[in-house]
C-alpha cells in the first residue's frame, strides 16, 4: 500500500523561499553590475527563472539566465551549457538546482563553470537534503530537510507555481 506524497512546501511557501533566496543572492552580489544565473535542467532551470525574475524586481543588477544540462544519473558525462563559457570570465555566477541530495550534480556543474575564469561562484538550491557524498554545499537554500535515504524529495511545477513533496 503506497501513501500519498507529503507536501513539504506549498506554492505560497515556495514563492516566499524563492524571494528570500533572490534577496540573499542580491546581498552577496550587491557590488556587481551583472551576474549569471545558471539553472540545472529541468527543475533547477525553472527555479533559476523564478530567481532571475525576483532579482530583477529587487535590484539593479543585470541577470543573464543560462540553462545547464547534466545527466543526473551519470553527472561526469558531458555537461551542456547553453551559452558561452567565456562570457562568464570575471563575472559572478550562481549555479541553481532544485534539490541538493548527494551533491554530485551540483559539483559537476560547478566544476564545469570553473573552467571559466569566474570572479565568484555560489550555489543556490530550494531544498538541501543533507545526504551529501561530495564536498559541496548550498551557499543559499530555501530549506534544509532531514530525510531517510529511501525517501524522495521532488519539486512539481504547475505553470508559475511549484510544490515540494516527499514520498
Amino acid at each position: 500500500m503506497s501513501t500519498a506524497p507529503t507536501i513539504v512546501m506549498d506554492s505560497a511557501t515556495v514563492k516566499r523561499k524563492i524571494e528570500r533566496i533572490a534577496w540573499e543572492i542580491y546581498e552577496r552580489n550587491i557590488a556587481e553590475k551583472e551576474i549569471f544565473i545558471i539553472g540545472i535542467a529541468e527543475s533547477g532551470y525553472k527555479i533559476a527563472e523564478m530567481l532571475t525574475q525576483h532579482i530583477a524586481k529587487v535590484s539593479p543588477i543585470q541577470c543573464s539566465l543560462i540553462k545547464m544540462e547534466i545527466n543526473k544519473r551519470e553527472p561526469s558525462d558531458d555537461v551542456i551549457l547553453h551559452g558561452e563559457l567565456s562570457d562568464l570570465d570575471d563575472k559572478s555566477v550562481v549555479v541553481v538546482d532544485d534539490v541538493l541530495n548527494s551533491g554530485s550534480t551540483l559539483i559537476y556543474g560547478v566544476r564545469h563553470i570553473l573552467e571559466a575564469n569566474v570572479k565568484m561562484c555560489t550555489t543556490a538550491v530550494l531544498v538541501d537534503r543533507n545526504h551529501k557524498r561530495f564536498p559541496i554545499k548550498a551557499d543559499v537554500k530555501g530549506m534544509s530537510l532531514s530525510t531517510s535515504l529511501q525517501e524522495h524529495v521532488g519539486v512539481k511545477f504547475d505553470g508559475d507555481d511549484a510544490t515540494v513533496y516527499l514520498d
